[in-house]
């Protein structure tokens, strides 16, 4: 298992590239606001203004996201460095103030409607990506990722799949 270049104590297998950019990215924002700062005196309420002001006009997934990465950037600070710092970001007024709201249900399609679809798709490539999505349960990246030496009968081999480990095995029905 490999370890994170400035953090080695990390696994890097454990976090995709975008992870670690996203996480620069916004903790370099953070440094900015606070870099000036001791760790132990930034309050619940310097958080929650810092988080409004960076999060204004972004969706509630974003706003949580960013909570979510600055309560975990304060976890790993109290866990590697000083146990005896509190976590501004354990307030209960931010976890609810950057809480998505439940979304509506998705409208699932009955297996006649998609097997429609499918049918009625004009272009080859188009048709077999549909049939791999829906039989295969696959993701429309995963599909677009497939090589020809990634498929073995009824077997498909994903590499890089999108749940984070290296590689995934996909079992096509032989209807597809």
């Amino acid at each position: 298992m490999k370890s994170h270049k400035n953090f080695p104590e990390i696994p890097s297998d454990e976090f995709k590239k975008n992870t670690i950019v996203n996480y620069k990215c916004f903790l370099a924002v953070f440094e900015k606001e606070f870099g000036h700062s001791e760790m132990s005196v930034i309050s619940s309420d310097d958080v929650m203004n810092f988080l409004v002001t960076v999060t204004e006009g972004h969706k509630a997934s974003t706003k949580k996201l960013k909570y979510s990465l600055l309560k975990t950037f304060f976890n790993f600070s109290k866990s590697s460095i000083d146990p005896n710092i509190s976590n501004p970001c354990d307030s209960p007024l931010l976890k609810k103030t950057f809480k998505v709201p439940k979304g509506q249900p998705w409208a699932i399609l009955d297996k006649d409607v998609i097997d429609e679809i499918i049918f009625k798709t004009g272009s080859l490539r188009n048709r077999l990506m549909l049939e791999l999505m829906a039989r295969g349960g696959m993701r429309i990246g995963e599909v677009l990722k497939l090589r020809a030496n990634h498929v073995n009968d009824r077997k498909l081999f994903l590499i890089d799949p999108k749940s984070g480990r290296q590689s995934e095995i996909v079992f096509i029905p032989k209807k597809v």
